[in-house]
């Protein structure tokens, strides 16, 4: 599954659990799959760091890690570097 379908599904199970409608079998039928959902993400944004960290790596082999921010003014992205 997707992370951005995973997050949608988390975020109905939320919805879901939130009304307190479901019979305590089904929340707990569902809290489980959320759990299971959450853990995947998880594991899909470590992936996506240690992605990141590999393409911010320098020439020389040493890693620099790069804050990103957003330019408001001209809807440009770039990274300020913090030495590491």
């Amino acid at each position: 599954m997707k992370f951005e379908q995973a997050i949608a599904r988390l975020e109905t199970i939320v919805g879901e659990l939130e009304k307190g409608d479901l019979p305590l079998d089904e929340s707990l039928k569902i809290f489980e799959e959320g759990i299971r959902l959450s853990k995947n993400c998880l594991k899909i944004l470590e992936d996506a760091e240690r992605k990141v960290e590999v393409l911010v790596q320098e020439q020389n082999g040493k890693k620099r890690l790069h804050a990103f921010t957003q330019d408001v003014e001209n809807g440009s992205s770039s990274a300020k570097s913090k030495g590491q």
